[in-house]
């Protein structure tokens, strides 16, 4: 959530994101045409996917640097366990706990292939993605391109922030500008699982 319902960011914001990454590959694929579900893990209480970040566990604080206050570059994240017969993922993220009707949504990102395992730490804020190749990105709550980090409202209390994971039965013909909504409206029907990771921020 934007503090700024009324909060002007800083002009040097947007510049602290642009960050020299290794070279790595930011999908990193499965062998095979086609995504293998990893056996499920004991320790997820039977859930079939799962969601993590090196930068932060469930229910832990997300680091400065992918906040609003940081360089407010996307988190390193890594999934497993993906249910057979996935085509293609998709990920929202959003806080739930702003100060308005609908949750202030940080990222919409879809068509990720099924044979990527996860997404690296600063994802460019492009509407489509060479890495993963046809990837697709969608409208933030700004609104603007790609993901945008935490910055909720001082004084407000923990904010949470839900990194939610989809596994599609079918890769969507979508163009690249969704917005929340719009996604949730083309992914019915084709859901196979979902994995949350949350986060929790306040300033």
């Amino acid at each position: 959530m934007n503090a700024g319902l009324g909060r002007t960011r800083p002009w040097h914001a947007g510049l602290s994101a642009v960050v020299v990454l290794t070279v790595l590959p930011a999908c990193l694929a499965a062998a095979g045409p086609a995504a293998r579900p990893a056996k499920p893990d004991p320790n997820q209480g039977g859930a079939t996917m799962k969601i993590e970040s090196t930068a932060f566990a469930h229910g832990q604080t997300i680091p400065k640097k992918h906040t609003g206050e940081g360089a407010d570059v996307s988190p390193p994240l890594t999934w497993s366990n993906l249910p057979a017969g996935v085509r293609e993922l998709a990920l929202i993220c959003d806080d739930p706990d702003a100060p308005r009707p609908q949750p202030w949504v940080h990222w919409v990102i879809y068509k990720i292939p099924a044979v990527c395992t996860g997404l690296p730490e600063g994802v460019p804020r492009d509407k489509q993605l060479a890495d993963p190749a046809g990837a697709l990105q969608g409208l933030n709550s700004w609104p603007s391109i790609g993901y945008r980090g935490p910055m909720p409202p001082p004084g407000h209390g923990v904010h949470h922030y839900h990194f939610r994971l989809y596994a599609l039965d079918k890769p969507l013909d979508l163009k690249a500008g969704l917005d929340k909504a719009g996604l949730l409206t083309a992914l019915k029907g084709h859901v196979l699982a979902e994995a949350v990771l949350t986060g929790a921020y306040q300033r």
